[in-house]
This record gives structure tokens, C-alpha cells and sequence, in this order.
């Protein structure tokens, strides 16, 4: 047989076993692993909390809060912070093994070549050999375990994307939280601070009483220790105002040396926020998109798993010239030379090795659902805590507010009546006390209710800009 008959034929046999290849089955449908992984919890069509606003879920929900110094520091953790450079980094890992998995789908071409000169009585007889040999081979991807496994990279890598995309959203939304809680500190700190000055105004004012023999001493007495408690609560505020900066100094990834100052009052709360539908949360939302792409790659690994175990073919040519001047070539060897052939690889006994691998696939497989049933139902239940608990801090609100104002009036009342020397001071002590007491209160509910609508925009995986492209689609099979 001839070299020119004989690569006809392997080129011929080539072409059949590719075509006869086996199509590799596609990972189960959104709708599919949902039933699959819940297991009969059956997602609600409306959100049961509340009556939450119609409408599709939006994007750039930053902009709603009317910020400048918020949206800068955003911009600044986005670019600076170090745990989404880590992200950034497992994005690019899983491309380059996206690219790993591609290119075992296709020939490996190599290139050798070999120089050298004959030393007068050297006893190696390769010494003296020359030659440049061009290679190639090929595995014929019957049973599809290269595409299961470049399908499973590109699954991992759109995941990864996924990750990252919601790492840069957690980030804007951990930044807007640690924001409004600094501010609430240094309100906290301002108010703090007022009213240790109105006690000390108290402490003056019992004093010249005393001078003047209104008082023996009591009222003086109280105003004091009233004046140290309230002097203690400043060092509190201070305290905990420090602790909010060094923790937005970290997130922004500056030295926490509490030199950044938060905002000087609350920005007004924006209006009611669309929520969509539970199951267009699910579809939209990063985590959930890079669960179900996990899901997806864990099917594809138990593919690939299964078809290790049966035979591998391949292929490969090879080209090629030698010379010597030391050895002579047969004189019917063709210079230059090519080859081809095929090769075959059938695993015979692995010692379990195999089957087992397809077992720790399956248990992946199905740890890779639970997983995405688990944070699901997180998720969804993520959205109904927010809605909730948006609604009651609203009403608290408004009962707070009536609260500290008619508390301030019970203070200016018996303060008034302390100065015209009608009763002690112990009271006005008191209702002094329960005015930094509501007003507190109340700057804690305005914080956590603007930290709930951050906590609202993130379950429901609005974005706090534009959203990135992930690839969320299933890669071609």
C-alpha cells in the first residue's frame, strides 16, 4: 500500500469518526433545575410581604439616593478595594481555563529539531545527526469527554463572572450601609455633645441658685453626676463615630486613620422601589445566575467523568528529514519522510479509579442543587425580610418622631418650671435624659431604614450602576 492510499484512508476513517461522534446532552433547563433542586417548595408568583411597588426591577439605584460624596466612594472600593481584586482574579483564572478546555478540542502541532556537529572520535553516533521533524496528533473526541469538559470550563467561567458581578454590587451596597451608619454615629455624636452642653448650662444654673440659698446643695449634686453621664455618653459617640470610620476607611481599602468624616445628615429616603416577581429575581439576580451555572459545569464534569471510562482514539502525522554523517540510511528510506497513523487507548483496569470518579461527579452534581435550592430560598427570603422590615421601620418612624418632639416639649416644660424655682431638678434631669434617649432611637430607625432599601436593591439584584455582561447563557454544545 502506498503512503498516498494509505493517508487517503486515515483521512477517510478520520472524517467517519468525528461525524459519528456523539452529541453530548445539555445540562437541565432553568425551569428543570429549579424543580429539581426545591423539591416541590413552589415559588410564589407575587411577594407576599406587604403591597411593594409594580414593575420591573431597576438598575443604578445609586443615583436614587442623590449622594455625590456616596457615589465617589463607591467609585473608590470599586477600584481600590482588595477583596474584588481577589474576585477579579478567579474571573481571569476561569477564562484561562475556559481556554485550557477549548484547546484540547483541537490538534496539537509540535516542532523538533536537532543540530549537532561530529567530534573526531566520539563514540556516540547520534552526535553527528541532523534533522527537523514537524508532528501532529489529534484525540477524536467520540464520547465527548473533551466537549463535556470544555463545556464544564465554560459553565465555571460564566459562573465566575457572575460572582464578580455581584461581589462589585455586595461591595457598593457594603459601602452605602457602612456610609448611612457612620452618619448615624456622627449624628449620634452632635446630639451627644448638645445635650452634654445643656447640662452644663443645668450645672451652672443649680449653682447660682445655691449661691443665692435657693438650693443646699442637692440640686448641684445631681446636675453633676447628670453632667458626667452625659460627658460619658460623648466618649461613647466618639467612640463608636471612630469605629464607623476606620470600617469605611478598610471597605474603601485606605490606612484607617479616621480622617474621612461621614455626611452631615441623613439623605432623604428615596421613593417606593419595584420588585418584580420572585422568579425574575431568580433569573436576574448574580448569585443565583452563578449558582445555577455551577449546577450546569457539575453536569457537564459527570459527562466528562463517564465518558473517561471508555476508549480514547486519536491520530497524528508526522513530517520529517534527517542526515548523519556518521550513519547511512537504508536505501529505500524516503528523505524527507511522513507518517501517519492512529492510536488507540482503552482503559482495562484503573483499580476503581474511574468508576469512582464518576461517583465523587454525581455527589458534586448533587451537592451543586442543594446548594442552589438553599440559596434560593435565601434569596427570595433575602427580598420578604427587606420589604417587611422596610414597612415597620417607616411606621416606627413616624411614632418616634411624634415621640421625641413630645418629649422635648415635657423637657422645655419642666425646665421652665425648675427656673422659676417651682420644683427640683430631678425631673428635668430625667425628661433630659428621655429626649437623648428618642432621639437616638430615632436616628438608629432612620440608619436601618436606609440600610434596608440598600438590602432591598441588593436581594432583588438591582444594580447600583450599569450591570455588567456575564455570560448567562448555555455555551454551544
Amino acid at each position: 500500500m502506498t503512503n498516498l492510499t494509505l493517508r487517503h484512508k486515515t483521512l477517510s476513517l478520520a472524517v467517519m469518526v468525528v461525524l459519528g461522534g456523539c452529541v453530548i446532552t445539555a445540562p437541565p433547563a432553568p425551569e428543570e433545575l429549579r424543580e429539581s433542586a426545591l423539591q416541590g417548595t413552589e415559588i410564589r408568583a407575587e411577594w407576599s410581604t406587604g403591597q411593594p411597588a409594580a414593575g420591573p426591577v431597576g438598575d443604578q439605584w445609586l443615583r436614587t439616593f442623590a449622594d455625590p460624596r456616596l457615589d465617589a466612594l463607591v467609585d473608590e472600593a470599586i477600584s481600590r478595594n482588595p477583596d474584588l481584586r481577589v474576585a477579579a482574579s478567579r474571573v481571569e483564572q476561569s477564562a484561562a481555563y475556559a481556554e485550557i478546555a477549548r484547546g484540547a478540542l483541537w490538534p496539537s502541532v509540535n516542532l523538533a529539531g536537532r543540530a549537532t556537529g561530529n567530534s573526531s572520535g566520539a563514540s556516540d553516533f547520534s552526535s553527528g545527526l541532523q534533522g527537523l521533524m514537524f508532528s501532529a496528533a489529534w484525540e477524536l473526541d467520540l464520547w465527548g469527554r473533551l466537549r463535556y469538559g470544555s463545556s464544564a470550563a465554560e459553565f465555571s467561567y460564566a459562573s465566575a463572572q457572575a460572582d464578580f458581578e455581584f461581589a462589585r454590587q455586595s461591595l457598593a451596597a457594603q459601602v452605602a450601609r457602612s456610609w448611612f451608619i457612620a452618619t448615624e454615629a456622627r449624628l449620634n455624636l452632635e446630639a451627644a455633645t448638645s445635650m452634654a452642653q445643656a447640662a452644663r448650662q443645668l450645672l451652672q444654673l443649680s449653682e447660682a441658685r445655691q449661691q443665692v440659698g435657693i438650693d443646699r446643695g442637692r440640686d448641684v449634686a445631681l446636675a453633676r453626676a447628670n453632667l458626667g453621664t452625659l460627658e460619658d455618653m460623648v466618649r461613647q459617640a466618639q467612640q463608636a463615630n471612630e469605629q464607623a470610620s476606620r470600617s469605611l476607611e478598610l471597605i474603601l481599602g485606605r490606612y484607617p486613620a479616621t480622617e474621612l468624616q461621614a455626611g452631615e445628615a441623613f439623605p432623604a429616603l428615596p421613593g417606593p422601589v419595584p420588585v418584580g416577581m420572585p422568579l425574575d429575581m431568580l433569573e436576574r439576580r448574580p448569585d443565583m445566575v452563578a449558582a445555577e451555572r455551577r449546577v450546569a459545569a457539575a453536569f457537564d464534569r459527570v459527562g466528562e467523568a463517564k465518558a473517561a471510562r471508555l476508549p480514547q482514539f486519536s491520530l497524528n502525522a508526522g513530517f520529517g528529514t534527517l542526515s548523519s554523517e556518521v550513519l547511512e540510511f537504508k536505501e529505500d528510506y524516503e528523505n524527507p519522510a511522513f507518517s501517519v497513523g492512529a492510536g488507540l487507548l482503552a482503559p482495562i483496569y484503573q483499580g476503581g479509579q474511574l468508576k469512582a470518579q464518576v461517583a465523587v461527579r454525581t455527589a458534586e452534581q448533587v451537592e451543586a442543587l442543594a446548594r442552589y435550592a438553599s440559596q434560593a430560598l435565601t434569596a427570595i427570603g433575602d427580598v420578604e425580610n427587606a420589604l417587611g422590615t422596610s414597612r415597620l421601620l417607616a411606621e416606627r418612624i413616624e411614632l418616634l418622631t411624634r415621640t421625641l418632639a413630645d418629649q422635648q416639649r415635657a423637657f422645655e416644660s419642666d425646665l421652665a418650671t425648675y427656673r422659676a424655682g417651682r420644683q427640683d431638678l430631678r425631673p428635668v434631669l430625667q425628661q433630659q435624659m428621655q429626649v437623648q434617649s428618642a432621639r437616638m432611637a430615632l436616628l438608629r430607625v432612620q440608619s436601618e431604614q436606609l440600610v434596608q432599601r440598600v438590602n432591598l436593591h441588593l436581594a432583588l439584584g438591582g444594580s447600583f450602576a450599569e450591570p455588567m455582561v456575564t455570560a448567562t447563557a448555555a455555551p454551544e454544545q
